[in-house]
């Protein structure tokens, strides 16, 4: 493990690195970010102080320099190639004008938001051999005082000092070696860090934890299977629970008024054999309710009881407060892997709207507690059967964005279908875990991917706007009525929040599977996005 230097220098979508072998010089940060900043990072549209740019997780930003008029004549300002071949799926952290931001697989650089320029770099060296499902992915970080966060892919919680990227501490959270990652950028409340876990695939019982930021130290741990003696342990057949998954690897939400963490559950395990965990599988698939200083569960609320889809609830929760049903309500906002969208009582987990906002063929519809009632036929089997959504869901990963302005919920939403497949698996640590595999035989052009506005409200669609092919970026929306996105074949562009007429478009020339911020630097706004392996940066003259 260790830090480097590099200076940088570019013009335009070229950029010559090369190292520096002197003293590392301090990044320029600014105040210490505390966490009344962060509570108030609502007031601070010029930077962006978490992952999802507020605890709401609305990615909303209330900058306006770029509008409706203006927005087609954004131009790039500055290009980051990072050292990965892989795709980006990062979402960065600006502060005081200094850039956060992580790479595969596990790495770490800051630069000068206004130019790029880097100032140091933190490398993670990682086992040779890793049980890793889905890539070598990670998604950020999360910052206090002058110190930041990163979870690694062998499954640590790293603080780093945010001025030079020197270690501070470091903390093993699970084992690597049995299937436990970490690819999801921590969510800092007070003086804890609340970190999840990834490894749904190969066995895991998933947690969320909670450490000290000062000293890494493990302040609680919640089991999202749970354990015998434990209420809901009967909702798994046997000792299914013991490798059950319900990973945690998405970050979640919190409401400071009501000192509650939000976090989404992934999938159970084995994924497609549901003969192997009888039962409605507590709490995978679900969203969960904590309190941020105990760990101890407030309410939890199942959108797809006993699983064998693998339609992982980890979109990350949306809190709003709106009037609903003649009365104001806090509420919370879900469009699911599963194809319906949820409106939920956030203060007490109530069930109050589903419906569906993508093509699904499971279920005949969501009953009055919010409970799937199923359409025969639809689970998996040794012969196949086709299922809308497919396994990558009508929502995933993606960060969906709302506005307050519009009031609108902006939606990655696909419509597809696999062949779902049951087999049998035996639980060997370390090795997957899944019990059969989804296959796709329906023709890519019946296919299809979209930006719906939902309305929260009713779960009307208000408008929607075409992608082809399917995307896996995430959304930013704007106090100027603009909504940020990009696509897998390389562009990044801007709609009209209010109606979704396409108002800009440009060729990043790679996948965006990332979600835009926006911040400012001096009088200067930018919007930042990844794209393949760099991260381009716009603004106006």
């Amino acid at each position: 493990m260790q830090s480097r230097l590099y200076r940088t220098v570019g013009c335009a979508l070229l950029l010559w690195v090369y190292p520096v072998y002197a003293q590392q010089p301090s990044t320029p940060l600014g105040s210490p970010v505390t966490s009344e900043r962060l509570l108030k990072a609502s007031e601070e549209p010029e930077n962006w102080l978490m992952y999802s740019g507020q605890y709401n997780s609305q990615r909303y930003s209330r900058l306006t320099a770029i509008d409706k008029s203006n927005v087609n004549q954004l131009e790039v300002k500055w290009v980051k190639q990072l050292e990965t071949l892989a795709d980006v799926e990062t979402t960065p952290l600006v502060v005081d004008g200094v850039m956060y931001l992580t790479q595969s697989p596990s790495n770490v650089f800051a630069l000068d938001a206004s130019t790029g320029s880097q100032f140091w770099t933190y490398e993670h060296t990682l086992p040779e051999k890793l049980s890793l499902c889905c890539g070598r992915q990670n998604r950020g970080v999360a910052i206090l005082g002058e110190t930041l966060f990163l979870g690694t892919l062998d499954a640590k919680l790293i603080a780093l000092d945010a001025k030079t990227g020197a270690i501070q501490w470091e903390t093993q959270s699970a084992d690597a070696a049995t299937g436990y990652s970490k690819t999801a950028a921590p969510l800092v409340i007070g003086d804890k860090v609340i970190s999840g876990i990834a490894g749904g695939e190969y066995g895991i019982r998933g947690f969320l934890d909670a450490y000290d930021a000062k000293t890494g130290e493990l302040a609680w741990r919640f089991y999202t299977i749970p354990g015998e003696g434990e209420p809901y342990n009967d909702t798994w057949e046997d000792d299914s629970w013991k490798t059950g998954g319900a990973p945690t690897w998405i970050t979640g939400a919190y409401d400071p008024d009501l000192n509650l963490v939000y976090w989404g559950t992934g999938n159970p395990g084995p994924d497609w054999n549901g003969e192997a965990r009888e039962g409605d599988n507590l709490y995978s698939d679900s969203v969960v309710a904590l309190d941020a200083d105990t760990g101890e569960l407030k309410w939890h609320f199942q959108f797809t009881p006993h699983d064998v889809h693998d339609w992982d609830a980890t979109q990350i929760p949306i809190l709003i407060d709106i009037e609903f049903d003649g009365r104001p309500r806090k509420l919370m906002l879900f469009p699911n892997r599963n194809g319906f969208f949820y409106v939920l009582d956030r203060v007490t987990g109530e069930f109050l709207r589903g419906t569906a906002f993508a093509k699904q063929t499971w279920a005949e519809r969501i009953d009055e507690n919010g409970r799937p009632i199923r359409i025969p036929g639809m689970l998996p089997n040794e012969e196949g059967v086709l299922v809308y959504p497919s396994v990558n869901g009508a929502a995933n990963w993606w960060s969906n964005t709302y506005s307050p302005r519009t009031e609108l919920l902006y939606v990655v939403t696909y419509d597809g279908a696999d062949t779902f497949f049951i087999g049998e698996d035996e639980y060997v640590p370390g090795e997957m875990f899944v019990g059969g595999a989804p296959e796709r035989f329906v023709p890519l052009e019946t296919y299809a991917s979209m930006i719906r506005a939902l309305e929260p409200r009713t779960g009307e669609t208000r408008w929607e706007f075409p992608l082809q092919p399917k995307t896996q970026s995430g959304l930013l929306s704007t106090a100027s009525d603009l909504v940020f996105g990009g696509s897998v074949d390389g562009y990044f562009y801007a709609l009209d929040a209010v109606n979704g007429a396409e108002l800009w478009r440009i060729n990043v020339g790679g996948n965006v599977k990332a979600a835009p911020i926006s911040y400012m630097v001096g009088t200067v706004q930018y919007v930042t996005i990844a794209a393949g392996n760099s991260i381009l940066t716009f603004g106006l003259d």
